[in-house]
């Protein structure tokens, strides 16, 4: 499917009885965007939902993405456009604008991405469904290149069902041992993100660290739609997450040990070492050692190391010297 785009029409104010229903934040984040920004902003202006919140935010683009973003709050004057001096990162960034906001639903959306026209209204219907302690609705995606051309779903289908195979309600042990969730099509209940405090801004990337706080006092609801193209990059953090001295595998430990000090039972204590095998394996095959001693450390304490595990830490050691 192509990314949707609409005709640059005289904005016009919401149909009546709009603001009855719940006021939905969208984030639009930018970081050199330009090619895709048209794509990503109309888009928004394609939504169905008519009580929107929208807050543009540059994060020092240097592509020339500002005078795009400029234009679009130029011409739909409900939107607020802000500029940011320095790169602040997408935490850091998101949280800024998220302390402005006003919405009981907010989605973090980066600008590289396309919302298809539905997705706004079927979430907020789905959450409308729900009990109150849903903090999380999530649905499947379209993966799309650069050029805008379909790669594939997110979720891979067959007569089994789908891969990876997707969780609802109390997903804290999912979370920890397992990716399922595509971080684009998430719409997140306000409640959820104060009550954390918003993204944690001393790491590298949000969504993992996100997952893991949320789903330890909130239920995720999966909606079967897509809702969202996600875009491709070939050179994306998690492409290159583990190459030696990117602060994407420290984030990940620092997110490791948070959700060590949040088990509560054995079996979540075994999900998250899962997770710490893999990482460690990771971080050993790209030459990161110092990290993979720490993620073996870690794996000792959920008490389910492996022969092979220890095989890999001692090599870790004589690596380091």
């Amino acid at each position: 499917m192509k990314a949707v785009a609409v005709n640059h029409a005289e904005p016009q104010g919401p149909p009546p009885g709009a603001e009855t229903l719940p006021l939905v934040t969208i984030v639009a984040l930018c970081y050199n965007h330009a090619p895709f920004l048209a794509a990503a902003l109309d888009s928004i202006l394609a939504q169905t939902y008519p009580h929107l919140e929208v807050l543009l935010v540059d994060d020092a683009s240097t592509d020339g993405s500002a005078t795009i973003l400029r234009d679009y709050a130029a011409r739909n004057p409900a939107w607020e456009l802000h500029l940011l001096p320095e790169n602040q990162g997408n935490c850091r960034a998101f949280n800024q604008a998220f302390r402005r906001s006003r919405g009981e639903f907010v989605v973090d959306f980066a600008t590289d991405d396309v919302l298809l026209p539905e997705r706004i209204a079927q979430q907020v219907a789905c959450f409308q469904r729900l009990e109150p302690d849903y903090g999380v609705v999530f649905t499947d995606a379209e993966l799309i290149d650069e050029a805008s051309r379909f790669v594939r779903r997110h979720y891979r289908r067959d007569a089994a069902g789908l891969h990876p195979r997707p969780a609802s309600g109390w997903v804290f042990a999912d979370v920890l041992s397992r990716y399922f969730i595509s971080t684009p099509t998430m719409l997140m209940r306000r409640a959820t993100l104060e009550q954390l405090g918003g993204y944690d801004e001393t790491l590298a990337y949000e969504d993992f660290d996100f997952w893991v706080r949320a789903a330890r006092h909130w239920r995720f609801y999966f909606l079967d739609q897509v809702t969202t193209q996600k875009r491709l990059h070939p050179s994306s953090m998690s492409r290159r997450g583990y190459r030696p001295n990117d602060p994407f595998l420290a984030s990940t430990i620092r997110v490791c040990e948070k959700a060590l000090a949040l088990c509560r039972t054995p079996e979540e204590r075994s999900a998250l070492a899962v997770r710490l095998r893999w990482e460690l394996r990771q971080a050993v095959r790209w030459g990161n050692f110092r990290e993979g001693q720490d993620l073996y450390q870690l794996l000792q304490q959920t008490r389910a190391v492996r022969p092979l595990d220890w095989l890999l830490s001692c090599y870790a050691a004589l690596r380091r010297r």
